[in-house]
């Protein structure tokens, strides 16, 4: 399929995702999200493809926030849809999608580019990146799940800061506030996601995606992570991978996992 402003590429078992809008510092107008959302759902159903790395083109920018031209005169019903829409077709996409996604943070993460970032299951960032969420400056709030997942992530006294200030933190404080995993120089960033990358696609895709419906289960109102754990190992015992995990384990050899 061919794409306006994303680009797909796939190397073995790892899809690299690049929002390619560098004249507009990779913004997320209506037509970007909805990319974007068509080829995580491919990638989620190719079973081939086991971790995605996920970037801005160019090196100025991650996502430099969403296209305000497309919003700036909506009422209070269309501002619900346009966020209750956004989270549906892509933010909660990212997070539930059963492959890891890692984000390499390139230059600006703001706004709606920090909240897709942060909506990936790993972060890194190149040492130029700047981070923040500056929509109160606007009159609005972040609403593709910022105030929810910033918080969880920095804690509530640093995301209040962060929020209200309008302000940008850099790589070096963001990874001190536990906002990104690492950071790396510019030129080792993407190496750098592709290390972890490989060593994501050796292990089990089904029990992987497992911990991803466990860990996210934790911040889930009404559901008990630990009850949610114990149905997914369950699970796992039914699967491919678990008896090719430990025949391998036990005949000391490395698995070959399906996904299975």
């Amino acid at each position: 399929m061919t794409y306006n402003n994303i680009v797909l590429e796939t190397k073995e078992a790892v899809a690299y995702v690049t929002i390619n809008r560098p004249k507009q510092l990779n913004a997320l107008n209506k037509e970007t999200i909805e990319e974007l959302s068509q080829v995580f759902t491919s990638i989620e159903e190719n079973k081939e493809l086991r971790v995605v790395i996920l970037t801005g083109s160019g090196d100025k920018a991650f996502v430099a926030g969403a296209d305000i031209k497309e919003f700036a005169g909506f009422s209070v019903e269309e501002g619900k849809l346009l966020s209750a829409e956004g989270h549906q077709k892509l933010f909660n996409l990212v997070e539930n999608l059963s492959k890891p996604v890692i984000a390499a943070v390139n230059g600006f993460a703001l706004g709606g580019g920090l909240e897709l970032a942060m909506a990936s299951h790993i972060r890194i960032a190149s040492n130029n990146a700047k981070l923040g969420l500056p929509e109160v400056s606007l009159g609005v709030i972040p609403g593709y799940g910022g105030t929810q997942r910033l918080t969880q992530l920095v804690g509530k006294g640093k995301a209040f800061e962060m929020i209200t200030t309008a302000g940008m933190i850099s790589a070096e404080d963001a990874e001190k506030w536990g906002l990104v995993n690492n950071v790396v120089s510019e030129e080792d960033l993407i190496a750098t996601c592709e290390k972890i990358a490989s060593k994501i696609v050796r292990n089990s895709p089904k029990a992987i995606g497992s911990a991803i419906i466990s860990i996210n289960a934790q911040y889930r109102e009404g559901v008990d992570g630990f009850v949610t754990e114990i149905t997914e190992f369950g699970k796992c015992f039914g699967t491919a991978d678990f008896k090719e995990g430990t025949s391998a384990f036990m005949e000391k050899r490395k698995p070959t996992f399906t996904g299975e």
